[in-house]
């Protein structure tokens, strides 16, 4: 297959997706918002190398998957506006992975952060 664009215009339309993520979709600004939280708790913890990485490889998951889901969503719109089970099957199970994927990355926040509160706490008590 040839390349009918650039690589800049690759990634215009890769942050235009982006875009309208931010815009379009509630649950990807909460996931933005967690993500800004929790970004600024590992700064003031000092999370080390290896847990810093294991949290942005587990944010970057949940995005990703937020995204595969919108995408899902979008192209099930398409395909079948009307409504229809197996349109609601792959739209739920979608769904189903991104909760899971949340669900996974607040276990494993609570792996990294409760370590690092307890030993801010023992430092003040």
């Amino acid at each position: 297959m040839l390349k009918k664009h650039s690589t800049i215009k690759s990634f215009k339309y890769a942050f235009t997706g982006l875009k309208t993520a931010i815009t379009r979709e509630p649950n990807f600004r909460i996931h933005l918002t967690i993500t800004t939280i929790v970004l600024i708790m590992a700064i003031l913890l000092q999370l080390d190398f290896s847990e810093f990485a294991l949290l942005a490889f587990t944010i970057f998951f949940v995005l990703i998957l937020e995204l595969l889901n919108t995408m899902l969503e979008a192209l099930v719109n398409l395909v079948s506006p009307e409504i229809r089970p197996e349109a609601k099957v792959a739209k739920d199970v979608s769904a189903a992975m991104v909760l899971l994927a949340a669900m996974m990355s607040v276990i494993i926040g609570l792996f990294l952060f409760i370590p690092k509160f307890l030993e801010f706490a023992s430092r003040y008590n």
